[in-house]
C-alpha cells in the first residue's frame, strides 16, 4: 500500500511507539492523525511533526471511552479525509504495580479491556465499513508476547491482547468473504524502551529494549508490503526483515 497522500490514524500517539509511527508514517507523505488522552503531549508530538514539514492533527481521545469514538472517527475524516490505516496501538497494563489475577479487582479488568479490546474493535468498526467500499486499507492492532505466553501477574493486559489477536482473525476472515483487499493484522512489537514498559519493569535493562523508532519502521513496512504482511497475520517485529 502506498503512504503518500493517505490518511493515518494511529492512537496512543502521543509518545513511544505510537509517536514513532506518526514520524515513519508522516516521512511516507500520510496525513496523520494522533489520538490519546494526554492533550500536553499530544499537541507536543504535533507540533514537532509540523515542524518538519508533516500534514498532523492532535485529537484528544481516551480510547477506553465508548462516547469518545465516532467523534473522534469522524473529526478525523473531517480533517484529513478517509482513514487509510488505523493503528491500534493505545494500550494499559491494567493495575500497576502489577498483580496476580486474585489480586487483580474486577474493575481494573474491565478497564484494561476497555482500552485493549473494546477500544481497538470499536474503531475498527467504525473505520472498516468506508474502507470496504474504497476497497482500500489496513487496521493494525498492536499485540504483545503476553498474548500468547502466560506471564504471572500481567493477566489483565496478556488477557485483552490475546482476545485482540483472535478479533484479529475474526476480522480478516469476514473480510475474506467479501473477497475484500482491505488487511487486519495484528503485530507483536517485542519489548521496548518506553514508558509503559518501565512502569511494568522498572529494573529493566533500557539497552536491552528495542527502539520504538526502529520497531514502527518495520511496522510501516508491513502496512505497504501486503504480500509479506497478508490479511489477518500476526507478526513479530523482531522476525521482520527487509528481503
Amino acid at each position: 500500500m502506498q503512504l503518500q497522500d493517505r490518511t493515518a490514524l494511529i492512537t496512543g500517539a502521543s509518545r513511544g511507539l505510537g509517536r514513532a509511527l506518526a514520524e515513519h508514517l508522516a516521512q511516507r507523505g500520510a496525513r496523520v492523525v494522533l489520538a490519546a488522552r494526554n492533550s500536553c503531549e499530544l499537541d507536543a508530538t504535533a507540533s514537532a511533526l509540523r515542524e518538519r514539514g508533516a500534514v498532523c492533527y492532535a485529537l484528544p481521545a481516551d480510547i477506553g471511552d465508548r462516547q469518545a469514538i465516532y467523534p473522534l472517527v469522524g473529526q478525523a475524516a473531517a480533517l484529513a479525509g478517509p482513514i487509510d490505516v488505523l493503528i491500534n496501538n493505545a494500550s494499559t497494563l491494567g493495575p500497576n504495580p502489577l498483580r496476580l489475577l486474585l489480586d487483580t479487582d474486577c474493575e481494573d479488568l474491565e478497564a484494561a479491556l476497555a482500552v485493549n479490546l473494546l477500544g481497538p474493535f470499536r474503531l475498527s468498526k467504525a473505520v472498516l465499513g468506508s474502507m470496504v467500499l474504497r476497497d482500500r486499507g489496513v487496521v493494525v492492532n498492536i499485540s504483545s508476547d503476553a498474548g500468547v505466553k502466560a506471564y504471572p501477574s500481567w493477566g489483565a493486559y496478556g488477557v485483552s491482547k490475546a482476545a485482540l489477536d483472535h478479533l484479529t482473525r475474526v476480522w480478516a476472515n469476514e473480510l475474506e468473504l467479501g473477497d475484500s483487499k482491505v488487511r487486519v493484522i495484528a503485530v507483536d512489537p517485542g519489548e521496548m524502551d518506553t514508558q509503559l514498559h518501565a512502569a511494568a519493569l522498572p529494573d529493566a535493562d533500557r539497552a536491552a529494549l528495542a527502539r520504538p523508532e526502529v520497531v514502527a519502521q518495520r511496522i510501516v513496512e508491513m502496512i505497504e508490503q501486503p504480500a509479506r504482511a497478508p490479511n489477518g497475520a500476526r507478526l513479530i517485529a523482531a522476525h521482520w526483515s527487509n528481503p
